[in-house]
């Protein structure tokens, strides 16, 4: 069993399938395949409470059980939004390009096919997903569908995309609070490379929003680690500035101001109640999924 999820998760692997279809299944049949018992059964209709029967309600919806029990007739009542709403918002700027020497892989293409296999899952579970890409603006925006057909234009909209551009991800995150007009799950899948603050605020406005927000930041190893030791030329993804420099006499500050942004972003997070998970893009790609349905678990 376990050699068989390795072969589903194993970044490896999967960069060298062709086509986010086969990425998508391979994934999610891979993580149920690990699966012992579903952590969620399922994102649509949530019983709420019972009400007594009237004349003219739909019949459908007697409960026979509570009628067993008591001799009078109640109906169940269900939630009035009856089905999630997801909305996969990826980050399409020049930094998720970036690919070390030894990653297997782009942090566009883990953020692109992970983005797939969410969207896979959701529509499994006939529920609505929806997706925008973005660098400085929304670069394409499919609107929320529940139908199985509805993972065609996901991956289309996925694939057809390119990482350029420079982030401006607080002002499009704003712009797509006051968009999203149906309160559900806002997913957002990025390296997070902004100003921190402004950053927090766009969140925090989906929060006031009353969206669930999750933010799942795609980093690659070397920008965890700073493993460069000699005379290196760094070339900058989003501006035009090339910098040689000795990699081991940076490397203590380059760390030093790389983790207290990663705090800032983290407390921010914390203190406007948004799910926070690092993903890496040499790791596998099941604690990703795990989370997500633990997350909807507990809500």
């Amino acid at each position: 069993m376990e050699a068989t999820t390795q072969k589903y998760f194993d970044p490896r692997v999967l960069a060298q399938l062709k086509g986010l279809v086969l990425r998508a299944r391979r994934i999610v049949e891979g993580y149920m395949t690990g699966l012992h018992r579903s952590p969620y059964r399922g994102f649509s209709i949530e019983f709420a409470e019972h009400r007594e029967y009237a004349p003219g309600d739909d019949l459908r919806y007697l409960d026979w059980k509570v009628f067993g029990r008591t001799d009078k007739f109640y109906l169940k009542q269900f939630e009035e939004e009856t089905n999630l709403v997801c909305y996969l918002v990826v980050d399409a700027s020049r930094s998720m390009s970036y690919q070390s020497a030894q990653a297997p892989w782009t942090k566009w293409e883990h953020a692109q096919a992970l983005a797939a296999a969410l969207a896979y899952l959701v529509l499994a579970q006939q529920d609505s997903v929806g997706l925008v890409t973005f660098d400085q603006a929304v670069r394409n925006m499919v609107r929320p569908g529940a139908h199985p057909s509805h993972l065609k234009e996901i991956l289309a909209g996925l694939e057809q995309i390119q990482p350029e551009g420079k982030t401006k991800m607080a002002d499009v995150l704003h712009e797509l609070a006051e968009r999203f007009s149906r309160r559900g799950l806002v997913l957002l899948l990025s390296d997070f490379f902004d100003e921190v603050e402004g950053l927090v605020r766009a969140l925090a406005h989906f929060r006031h929003r009353r969206h669930d927000v999750i933010l799942m930041q795609v980093l690659d190893r070397a920008e965890e680690e700073f493993p460069f030791e000699e005379l290196t030329l760094f070339e900058g993804l989003e501006e035009a500035r090339h910098v040689t420099a000795d990699g081991r006499a940076v490397r203590a500050a380059y760390l030093r101001h790389f983790q207290a942004y990663q705090r800032r972003l983290q407390q921010g997070c914390r203190e406007h109640g948004i799910e926070y998970v690092r993903l890496r893009t040499d790791q596998p790609v099941d604690s990703a999924l795990r989370m997500f349905l633990t997350t909807r678990r507990v809500k």
